[in-house]
């Protein structure tokens, strides 16, 4: 059986012996009391994983790096999900879900509604937390490449970024539903699944999302929370896609910090 895996915010190599820094060594010979000569699985979020060998002595913790294994667990295509900020910590459970379902990038949006409204240090304070929220999710659900959180951006600026996949934003009351959305899309690779807070999108947003080629789908008869919906697509965009069942998708890009 593995033993525990801990994500490096530095790139690794096959062979090599490397200082663990100080949070890890803590977790590894503190809390879970690892002890010397134990093995311990390290990946550096780009991809593929070493087995190490544990030397730790005193409050130093050393790993001996084995060879390269380029297990990946990434779905077949890339999912993006655009979530409108929520109120209190709920972006904390569904950043950590989200990287349990195997969403490729988070993009956080200020939307017109949103209840948490955040900015200048207090933003980049906010967006650290979520990052090591994801880190710590790969290392439970046996990702190697670290999900992509982007900094919080209003969705006028997202909604400008250039894009050849599809994108649906989520409305009770939308069109089509979104099986019929991903059987009539040409190109399936790439979806961008757009969710928003509490009191959802604005007319004027689902406006310029509509005038920006962004299709809106609906997901049953209910109406779901915020914290709820986004990983409800997610997951069932890839039982439609069977995404779970394909090999994964080529080269991601690096979420390191």
């Amino acid at each position: 059986m593995p033993g525990p895996r801990f994500h490096c915010p530095f790139a690794l190599s096959a062979h090599a012996r490397i200082e663990l820094p100080d949070a890890i060594a803590h977790h590894a010979a503190r809390v879970l009391r690892l002890r010397d000569g134990d093995t311990v699985v390290l990946f550096d979020g780009n991809g593929g994983e070493y087995p190490a060998t544990l030397r730790i002595a005193g409050r130093t913790v050393h790993a001996e790096l084995g060879a390269h294994d380029a297990r990946e667990a990434e779905l077949a295509g890339g999912i993006t999900l655009v979530q409108g900020l929520p109120s209190g910590d709920k972006m904390d459970w569904i950043v950590e879900k989200a990287v349990e379902l195997g969403v490729r990038q988070l993009v956080p949006i200020a939307a017109q509604r949103s209840v948490l409204q955040l900015n200048g240090e207090r933003q980049d304070k906010r967006l650290a937390h979520w990052r090591r929220i994801a880190a710590s999710a790969s290392e439970q659900c046996g990702r190697n490449r670290l999900m992509h959180i982007e900094p919080v951006t209003p969705l006028a600026r997202w909604l400008e970024t250039p894009s050849t996949g599809l994108r649906l934003l989520c409305h009770p009351e939308g069109g089509a539903s979104l099986k019929t959305a991903l059987d009539n899309a040409r190109d399936t690779r790439s979806i961008a699944l757009l969710v928003g807070p509490e009191g959802g999108w604005s007319d004027a947003e689902r406006t310029a999302a509509g005038a920006a080629g962004v299709l809106t789908a609906s997901f049953g008869p209910r109406v779901l929370r915020t914290e709820t919906a986004g990983l409800a697509l997610v997951a069932a965009t890839t039982a439609l896609l069977a995404w779970d069942e394909n090999e994964p998708a080529g080269p991601l890009q690096s979420a390191s910090p």
